[in-house]
Parts: structure tokens; sequence; C-alpha cells
């Protein structure tokens, strides 16, 4: 029991810190979208907007991994972190240690992406 206790206060430490780690990075890229506003030339122009599709793109998957983030966060606020959604069964710590916000068991994410 008591394993599984530091375990669980191992990966929430690590989900905040990965979460803090993504909201600077954001709001780095923010900031960034907001002093970025000038273009000297049309090759500029073009580079500009080449860059400003790739910062958005890589600002939706920081977004949809921080939504992970936040749903184990809040399944270990309630008591619900490690077990799977669908079947119910504990998920493996070696799944859990690779993918910390994993909310499936690997049977049940290879089902679920089939």
């Amino acid at each position: 029991m008591k394993e599984r206790a530091e375990f669980l206060e191992k990966v929430k430490k690590r989900l905040l810190d990965r979460r803090l780690e993504m909201v600077q990075d954001l709001d780095n890229l923010i900031t960034q979208k907001v002093s970025d506003g000038q273009v000297q030339d049309t090759g500029d122009e073009a580079l500009s907007l080449t860059m400003e599709n790739l910062k958005s793109s890589l600002e939706k998957t920081d977004i949809d991994e921080l939504k992970l983030i936040d749903d184990a966060l809040s399944r270990l606020d309630k008591s619900e972190y490690g077990v799977c959604v669908d079947c119910g069964e504990p998920i493996s710590l070696k799944r859990l240690e690779t993918f910390p916000y994993a909310k499936r068991c690997i049977v049940c994410q290879e089902s679920f992406e089939a």
C-alpha cells in the first residue's frame, strides 16, 4: 500500500511539473504571436505564415496534452487513477510510468484504437 502511495505521489509530481512546463511554453508561444506582427517582404511573409502554422499546430498538440494531464490529475484527486475507464481493471504500473495519463489498460486501449 505504501509503495502505491509513493508511486502515485511521484506520478502527481511528474504530471504537475509537465503541466507547468507546458503552460509556460504556451505562454511563450502566445507572447511570440503578439510580437511577431512585422513582415519585411513577400519572402518574409511566406516564412512568417509557415512559422505561424507550425506554432498553431504545436499549440494544439500542447493543449491536447494539457487536457490529458488535467484529466489524469482529476482522476488522482478522485482516487480513480490507475483504473481502466472501460473494464475497471488496474492499469499496469509499467504502462502508467511510460504514459502517466493513460486512462485505459493496454487491452482496452488497443480495442479503442482499432
